[in-house]
């Protein structure tokens, strides 16, 4: 099965719970060659966001894959390749990242193949909106047939159709005021 992994940061939010200027915090989080991009940039912010959730959706796809949690950052190497690209290289591995930026929200989605085709969205909810119900029924329309989803031990969301796993790999994430969810189409590559 493809694997494939999402994360959204809520920027407004980010700003009030999260201080990336904190001593140490770049320095636990990111590469040297990172830190640099990050301090060099126009606006460190929304860099430190963007490299932050490409990390965290790079990470979803490969816990996927080695079915165990971890904690490990600098791990995860960033790098842009164009205006709303990048990858993120882990372990010889790598992960193809689509991601959006805006004034309000950084948007990864992580595929560990580049041409893996796949659903995903994103939007706004008011902050008292339950985030996984939202997703679950947005989920929904897009299946003829009634699916469930079931998180593993790990927390790894999995879809169900008629008790049986479907062969899909699926993504959700929230923050703040967004949420999002990604998933493949099929097996194919």
């Amino acid at each position: 099965m493809l694997r494939i992994g999402n994360d959204i940061v809520d920027l407004n939010f980010a700003k009030t719970q999260s201080n990336w200027q904190r001593p140490g915090f770049l320095e636990k989080q990111f590469t040297q060659k990172e830190q640099d991009v990050i301090l060099n940039s126009q606006k460190p912010f929304e860099q430190v966001w963007l490299f932050w959730s490409m990390k965290e959706a790079a990470y979803k796809c490969y816990a996927q894959q080695s079915k165990k949690r971890f904690y490990a950052p600098k791990k995860f190497v960033c790098k842009i390749t164009s205006n709303q690209s990048g990858t993120v290289n882990f372990d010889n591995s790598i992960c193809y990242i689509k991601y959006t930026l805006s004034d309000n929200c950084v948007y990864s989605v992580a595929k560990e193949m580049n041409h893996t085709k796949m659903v995903s969205e994103s939007f706004f909810i008011d902050n008292n909106m339950n985030p996984t119900k939202i997703i679950d029924k947005k989920i929904q329309t897009y299946f003829s047939s009634e699916i469930q989803i079931k998180k593993n031990a790990l927390g790894i969301p999995f879809m169900y159709q008629n008790e049986e796993k479907m062969p899909i790999s699926l993504s959700k994430t929230h923050h703040g005021n967004f949420v999002a969810f990604a998933f493949t189409l099929n097996n194919e590559s």
